[in-house]
């Protein structure tokens, strides 16, 4: 969603045409995106906002494919460690999970989660740092480096991952993109078969890529954060590049 629907709050051309579109051509659609920050109702209300409605099963996010992968991990479940937003805690919290914030409780947790986190405090890093270095396994919803705003891009949750994999000499485990599991969920709900998709995203590395290891056809909107030259040389190359998704509706 971001960086192809909006970039924070302000949409990326007109959606509620855009959805019309959609909906007009007989198209199916539901958006996965890796930002773990809001949840599945915090994302229709935000497409509502936008004279955009969808159904809670059309959303997929990294919260929900990461509690996933830890509910098959961890089935009697425990206490996480969080560095992450409201959209991961209350994923984490209606699967049975206790999630842990406070960098001052020193519960040791089964787990720790690194998401994206605009309220980060050292004191956070700190903490979970030392849950990993005791032996919780590491997790992470996403690995994206940057986020795209109006202003331009600005720290993502990869950044952050990237500072925890530093302090910890730990590689976590990351669930959401490139992992195609979210976008393979999204197809299972759809009710389709892997070539009757097209994966649209802003991202080579995540949106792209994924697209690519679950072998659906892939499209890249340079409204984003990747540029046209990074998309004509990523190997292989998206089946199509368009500026936008208003564009990208236009060409097929």
């Amino acid at each position: 969603m971001d960086g192809v629907l909006w970039k924070d709050n302000t949409p990326i051309g007109d959606l509620h045409a855009i959805f019309d579109r959609i909906q007009s051509r007989g198209l199916k659609v539901t958006l996965a995106t890796n930002n773990a920050t809001s949840t599945v109702e915090d994302y229709l209300k935000k497409l509502r906002g936008f004279g955009v409605t969808l159904e809670p099963w059309q959303i997929v996010n990294s919260s929900e494919a990461t509690v996933h992968e830890l509910v098959n991990r961890y089935p009697n479940r425990g206490a996480v460690f969080v560095v992450g937003e409201n959209g991961i805690v209350t994923a984490l919290r209606d699967k049975g999970f206790t999630p842990i914030t406070d960098p001052d409780d020193k519960t040791h947790p089964i787990a720790v989660v690194s998401s994206w986190d605009r309220q980060l405090t050292f004191q956070k890093l700190r903490r979970a740092t030392l849950h990993v270095r005791a032996g919780a396994p590491l997790y992470a919803t996403n690995a994206d480096r940057s986020f795209p705003t109006p202003e331009g891009l600005i720290p993502g949750a990869g950044s952050i991952l990237a500072a925890l994999e530093t302090a910890t000499d730990i590689k976590a485990t990351v669930v959401g993109k490139p992992s195609p599991l979210m976008m393979e969920l999204a197809t299972e709900r759809m009710d389709l078969n892997r070539d009757e998709v097209l994966v649209v995203g802003d991202r080579v590395e995540t949106d792209i890529a994924g697209g690519q290891a679950m072998n659906a056809r892939t499209a890249l909107v340079l409204s984003g954060v990747t540029t046209l030259q990074q998309a004509e040389a990523w190997k292989p190359k998206p089946d199509l590049i368009a500026k936008d998704l208003t564009e990208l509706l236009h060409l097929f």
